[in-house]
């Protein structure tokens, strides 16, 4: 713990509150927008228009921090658009309103990713560098359990009075807001550039990246197209006859153990090798996705998921670590925007293309071609230099 530094300690208490505001809706935001009028394909749309609106910010306020050498007002500003957006979404329950305060939300998470991720950087070294992202990924989780769990407490005593969970998640997401002011930029970080930033010049990092990264970020961003949301590993545990209230505790059970795991997984990749850790993880989410493509009984699944959270924390940080060290400190924002933002994109048509599967064939077929492609993906980082 001595390399938990203040800055990183605040960074992953916000993260911990922002994700608990967020994961607290998360449930009950389908019920909350069917509710209100919107159809199953608005909500679709909308998700769609968030979504994109995240990945492609994500890249230009990376480059923009990199550019202008500031991190800390991203991540206020960033954090505070997530928080805001909360009370929003119930004060306003017009179409284009929904919209505005859904996208603003988002994009708050485009605004901050990079920089944020930048700062976790700069307080680590590259020996260190896997058990600080897995420390951060950690207490991120741990409010993705708080979150659902206060929902489902919530509806149990008040069932569809679902306006009043916005206002009740701006709580956790105000705190949040108050401790980035705790933050500072360092010293080597004061001095602002000139430099023109256009929104998609953060593109041109592609060409200027070293080899490595690009050839790194095309394998993460070819798992990512098959990697569809985990509501397709929900919906085929629902399929299989588990009830509602199951559903919800085997998805914060998951959680628990991603939260558990993230910052000791991160401590033994600094010690065995980030590359070594992520392929054991893309492994551990092939054999998932294989047992999920097969099973029926309930026991069995809460295992699956007990792995999911394992694969989870054996990839996501690691990841952002892994890039982090092997591009120049000058660019990290940049590198790891670009990346996210990339990712947001193929992860939206990896759910397109995973619900297309599920519906022209079946569930087996969805999850077993994306076991596939992950067995392939494990071959190719096995090309991929060690960091």
């Amino acid at each position: 713990m001595k390399y938990i530094t203040r800055t990183i300690w605040i960074l992953s208490i916000i993260s911990l509150l922002t994700d608990t505001a967020s994961e607290m809706l998360y449930p009950i935001m389908p019920l909350y927008l069917k509710s209100i009028g919107f159809s199953v394909v608005l909500i679709g749309v909308l998700e769609g228009v968030a979504e994109a609106t995240a990945g492609l910010s994500k890249g230009y306020f990376g480059k923009l921090s990199d550019t202008t050498r500031k991190r800390v007002p991203f991540v206020q500003v960033g954090y505070a658009f997530s928080a805001i957006s909360k009370p929003m979404m119930a004060i306003f329950t017009y179409p284009i309103w929904i919209f505005f305060a859904r996208t603003l939300d988002r994009f708050g998470k485009g605004i901050r990713t990079g920089a944020r991720d930048a700062l976790l950087s700069d307080e680590a070294t590259t020996d260190t560098k896997g058990k600080i992202f897995g420390f951060h990924r950690s207490m991120d989780t741990v409010g993705a359990v708080l979150g659902p769990s206060l929902a489902l407490a919530y509806l149990y005593f008040y069932p569809e009075e679902y306006k009043a969970l916005f206002f009740i998640a701006f709580i956790p997401g105000v705190f949040a807001v108050f401790a980035s002011l705790l933050i500072k930029d360092k010293k080597s970080f004061e001095q602002k550039s000139k430099v023109s930033t256009p929104f998609f010049s953060f593109l041109h990092y592609w060409n200027d990246s070293p080899k490595v990264y690009r050839k790194l970020v095309i394998g993460l961003l070819i798992f990512t197209l098959f990697n569809s949301s985990d509501v397709f590993l929900l919906l085929k545990a629902r399929e299989a006859g588990i009830s509602d209230t199951q559903v919800i505790g085997v998805y914060i059970f998951y959680n628990l153990i991603f939260a558990l795991c993230a910052f000791p997984i991160g401590i033994v990749a600094d010690r065995s090798g980030l590359k070594v850790i992520f392929i054991i993880g893309l492994a551990i989410f092939t054999l998932v996705y294989l047992g999920m493509a097969f099973n029926t009984n309930l026991y069995i699944f809460f295992g699956l998921f007990f792995l999911y959270g394992v694969y989870a924390a054996a990839t996501e940080g690691i990841s952002k670590a892994w890039i982090s060290n092997i591009t120049d400190k000058k660019d990290t924002a940049t590198a790891i925007g670009t990346y996210t933002g990339l990712q947001s994109i193929c992860t939206l048509l990896a759910s397109s293309l995973t619900g297309l599967l599920w519906f022209h064939f079946n569930s087996m077929v969805a999850l077993l071609v994306t076991a596939t492609v992950t067995l392939c993906v494990i071959v190719y980082f096995l090309t991929v230099p060690k960091p």
